[in-house]
């Protein structure tokens, strides 16, 4: 089938994006699903930094390839061998296809999955297969998902089935933001009543872990960031206190406020200095948790010694160690209840035409979640 795709050809374009187009509107193929693989209509898909840093080339990636790794669908048709969907389901994209078979999916790591790593550097589906095309070039799958489409092929296990009177562009971002920033609070830092948190970073994933906090029963939730609007909109959500990393002396004032610094520091924003910053104001005994994607070449350097008298532990959060079939509908669970209000970090809705635009406002840190609504 033909349709309409946003094609990245060219890493590393200057800003403003919407001069420069790194992002291409073009005419594809997409073959149909193989086996173990469903085509999806895409209905919404997020605007994320990780899609951001692929055009900044901060994390390579194959080209040509059409970006984009959130999103909601419906389901229009089922290749052999897949069960469990149906055409006419909706469903959440999930940017792991976890084989289920590898020692790490046996320990209920399936976020950690090496098949699903080879197949993204690949720019394959998991079963090495491509679906896209231009005319007789091919064109490489992003994260086995490549959203930023009227459809997708994608794995079974790209996605997860979900209710179908849940909106769909509010479950979007579930796929990526929400698990991420929620995950990173309930199963990597198992945060628990009475802890002292903080987030560094309040973009999409920053501002869920801000919302997961106050589900998990934090007593303070400081959050951090370089823009006064985000820092208020996070204490609207549930921030006891919010902090501007810009602000000099800002690192000692949250140690002040807090008598040593915080339990538990999730960093978001993904660059080195929100990590040197969130490290500083973790306390003795606390644990300092990154699910922010930096340049793939820095480096965290920590004193280890201190690290080991003040009993201080660092830890990595990928998809908010997240087991998608599992927690996607716990988290929707908890969005049904008012506990995560996720649809006020949605910022605006686009069409594809406006894709390069939208990475633009995503830039210069003015939005939290745009939703590109490949049908507008």
């Amino acid at each position: 089938m033909r349709m309409k795709a946003a094609v990245l050809r060219e890493q590393g374009l200057p800003k403003p994006y919407a001069e420069s187009r790194p992002l291409s509107i073009e005419e594809v193929e997409l073959d149909p699903p193989g086996e173990g693989e469903v085509l999806i209509e895409v209905a919404a898909a997020g605007l994320c930094h990780s899609d951001l840093s692929t055009i900044e080339n901060l994390r390579p990636r194959k080209l040509p390839t059409i970006p984009g790794h959130e999103a909601s669908g419906i389901v229009r048709e089922i290749g052999s061998g897949v069960h469990g969907l149906k055409p006419g389901d909706h469903v959440v994209s999930v940017f792991v296809s976890a084989c289920g078979e590898c020692r790490w999916c046996g320990n209920g790591k399936p976020n950690l999955c090496p098949t699903s790593t080879a197949s993204k550097a690949a720019g394959t589906l998991a079963s090495g297969a491509r679906r896209l095309r231009l005319a007789a070039e091919p064109i490489n799958h992003y994260s086995g998902l490549s959203v930023f489409a009227e459809f997708a092929v994608v794995a079974r296990n790209s996605v997860v089935r979900i209710d179908p009177d849940i909106p769909l562009e509010t479950a979007a971002i579930f796929g990526c933001a929400v698990m991420t920033g929620a995950g990173a609070v309930f199963n990597t830092a198992k945060v628990t009543p009475g802890a002292l948190v903080a987030v560094v970073g309040l973009g999409g994933v920053g501002m869920n872990a801000v919302l997961a906090a106050r589900v998990a029963g934090a007593a303070r939730i400081v959050a951090v960031d370089v823009q006064p609007a985000k820092l208020a909109l996070a204490q609207e959500l549930g921030a006891t206190e919010g902090f501007l990393a810009t602000e000099p002396g800002a690192v000692e004032a949250i140690r002040d406020a807090t008598s040593g610094g915080l339990d538990i520091v999730i960093e978001t924003a993904g660059s080195l200095k929100a990590m040197e910053f969130a490290y500083a104001i973790t306390a003795r005994g606390g644990s300092t948790v990154t699910a922010g994607l930096p340049d793939v070449s820095h480096r965290f350097a920590v004193p280890l010694s201190a690290m080991v008298a003040e009993e201080r532990s660092i830890r990595a959060s990928y998809m908010g160690s997240c087991v998608a079939p599992r927690d996607i509908p716990m988290l929707l669970d908890l969005w049904r209840r008012g506990r995560l209000p996720v649809e006020r970090l949605v910022s605006g809705r686009i069409p594809l035409a406006d894709v390069n635009a939208g990475f633009d406002r995503l830039s210069e840190g003015a939005v939290l979640r745009q939703l590109l609504i490949p049908s507008l």
